[in-house]
């Protein structure tokens, strides 16, 4: 661990990788619900469809308790990201209304959270400019993001706005001088790298003052939900169960969910994983312990807590799902919605942009 480096020993932007500063680096969950007009939350989720219970369980009910505890919040739709690792993005702007409406479905609301989208707020995207000067190639290419993102892409070659991911990722969080990062742990080196970036403009170019905030991850206590194949609920893997599915479609699917040979239901993350998985999505959406939801299951096996997570996921979903519905039915309340974002969105980085300008002595009138 090291501490915050001054100007006189920051290393230049050549170095071998970026300086790892732990201090301070995760926020504590006490403090951010005891004091939420010190922070502001960016967070956000790439247009490639609609939301799944992945999602629902492990950000957006979080983001949803954050916001109406007061910390102000700014959701990012990332639409140019969707075009990092992906030669055919899909119907981007269908994608990226689908997002909205699970959003709103599920409970964001419009007045106390911006939503916007990337594409829409050129100052954010200006921000990459200044800040690429102050981090090294060899930094972009190690950057772990990167390496998993390029992995699960399946392309061999590393085109340039998937080498810049993480930078763009500082400019999202920045741009709004966002301090509070909804991550998991393997998430964290994005957000220290945005924090070398902060420290390195500040250093840099405005002579140790503060124009960018050193920004917080607040660590998810989510815990990994599989999907119906055992492995990692993903759109990728097409194996989630989406907040978009009907209730006969989830039915259907939590059908052929994986479970093992053992009758007797149990919750033992460890040995049992995807049983584990289901009792856990059960126990959650129902408001138990997981212990206590797979002691109603028993001895019934694996049919049983199937139907039992089907019942409790389709009860909790049916009135964010029937919002949903009424939300596809008002494309003009959507679209306005998106509109005021976009334009909150833009005059906080405009006004952000006017201050690194401003730092490297680029305001000529």
């Amino acid at each position: 661990m090291t501490e915050n480096m001054s100007q006189t020993d920051a290393p230049a932007p050549d170095a071998a990788a970026p300086e790892v500063d732990r201090t301070g680096l995760i926020a504590r969950e006490q403090d951010v619900l005891a004091h939420p007009e010190r922070y502001r939350i960016l967070t956000g989720d790439r247009p490639t469809g609609s939301l799944h219970l992945g999602h629902y369980l492990g950000t957006l009910q979080r983001r949803v308790q954050l916001q109406d505890a007061g910390v102000p919040t700014v959701l990012v739709i990332a639409d140019f990201q969707v075009i990092t690792d992906r030669e055919d993005p899909g119907d981007i702007q269908r994608n990226v209304y689908e997002i909205l409406k699970d959003y709103l479905a599920c409970g964001i609301d419009p007045m106390k959270t911006v939503v916007f989208t990337h594409s829409s707020v050129p100052a954010l995207n200006e921000l990459l400019l200044p800040f690429l000067s102050v981090v090294s190639l060899p930094e972009m290419e190690r950057n772990p993001t990167v390496k998993s993102e390029l992995a699960a892409s399946g392309q061999r070659v590393l085109n340039g706005l998937l080498l810049t991911y993480p930078v763009h990722q500082a400019a999202d969080i920045l741009f709004c001088k966002g301090n509070l990062v909804p991550v998991g742990r393997d998430q964290l080196p994005h957000v220290e790298q945005t924090r070398v970036i902060a420290r390195r403009i500040n250093d840099r170019y405005a002579g140790g003052r503060e124009v960018l905030p050193e920004a917080q991850a607040l660590l998810s206590p989510a815990p990994l939900v599989l999907g119906i194949d055992g492995d990692k609920m993903s759109k990728s893997r097409n194996n989630f169960i989406s907040l978009s599915h009907t209730a006969d479609e989830t039915a259907k699917l939590f059908k052929k969910a994986k479970t093992d040979a053992d009758r007797h239901i149990s919750y033992e993350p460890d040995t049992r994983p995807e049983v584990s998985s289901l009792v856990l999505i059960g126990a959650l959406l129902s408001g138990q312990e997981p212990e206590d939801f797979a002691a109603t299951i028993g001895d019934k096996g694996g049919k049983a807590l199937k139907d039992a997570v089907t019942e409790a996921v389709n009860e909790h979903l049916a009135p964010i799902r029937a919002r949903r519905l009424e939300l596809a039915e008002d494309q003009a309340h959507l679209r306005a919605v998106l509109r005021d974002g976009n334009e909150r969105a833009n005059a906080l980085a405009e006004a952000t942009l006017a201050e690194v300008k401003e730092a490297l002595g680029m305001v000529y009138y």
